[in-house]
């Protein structure tokens, strides 16, 4: 048995006792324990971390803890670029794609609704979250901590908001998603891509003063959903804004 000290930075206090938020503290750890096994032992997802310290420097998650060494534990950056330091994933994701937990139905759908590709099914089960992330290289969304702290989860964001439109902003904020958005080009209901088409395609589908009324319309290939930019269409647009 050794003992080593730890502090945790900004969000990821939320996940600690509240006695040890905020604070350096000290804890007993298995001989040939790693910094992963104590950051997730201490209630913190290993996808919620991005850069860990060992006696100052910068390691990965299977650095071993030994008598006395100190850890600082730090979320996603923000403020300034850590580059230069060793992050504890070592490839980015190229492309940002995401599976979304059952309790996370709304999100998914704002989610697709900005162009992001978001996988979400009431269905789904944890060991399925957990085989998507894995095989198609997926960000795990998720209010479920124990989801995220799975070894083949490599990629995950713990949602701490409760409404689907807090969510949605934490979500953008927190991995930096603005830049990356094309809202209106994915099916909401499907998730697949929408094509513009011509009116007369879609005519027979449409109801009397729709007909009379727009013009432009798009179209899923998919599940053979038709939108066009009715009042409904405003009142998303405004939240995208």
């Amino acid at each position: 048995m050794v003992t080593a000290t730890f502090r945790f930075y900004e969000e990821l206090n939320d996940f600690l006792a509240p006695e040890r938020r905020r604070r350096e503290f000290t804890v007993p750890c298995a001989r040939a324990a790693t910094t992963k096994h104590m950051i997730e032992a201490l209630g913190v997802p290993h996808t919620e971390v991005e850069l860990i310290l060992l006696n100052g420097a910068s390691v990965g998650f299977g650095a071993l803890l030994r008598e006395g060494d100190r850890v600082a534990v730090y979320p996603k950056f923000e403020a300034f670029d850590i580059t230069p330091l060793l992050r504890v994933r070592e490839h980015p994701l190229r492309q940002t794609r995401f599976v979304a937990d059952v309790h996370l139905g709304t999100l998914a759908l704002f989610l697709r609704m900005m162009g992001f590709d978001t996988l979400h099914d009431y269905s789904f089960a944890d060991d399925e979250i957990e085989r998507i992330a894995a095989a198609q290289n997926r960000v795990v969304l998720t209010r479920d901590r124990d989801l995220l702290k799975r070894r083949s989860i490599t990629h995950g964001c713990y949602v701490h908001a409760l409404r689907p439109q807090q969510q949605l902003r934490e979500v953008f904020q927190r991995l930096d998603l603005m830049r990356s958005a094309k809202p209106f080009t994915l099916c909401p209901g499907c998730n697949a891509a929408l094509q513009a088409v011509a009116k007369a395609q879609v005519e027979p589908l449409l109801p009397p003063q729709v007909r009379e009324s727009y013009q432009q319309f798009s179209a899923c290939a998919v599940c053979g959903r038709v939108f066009w930019e009715g009042e409904h269409w405003q009142r998303v647009r405004a939240l995208v804004d």
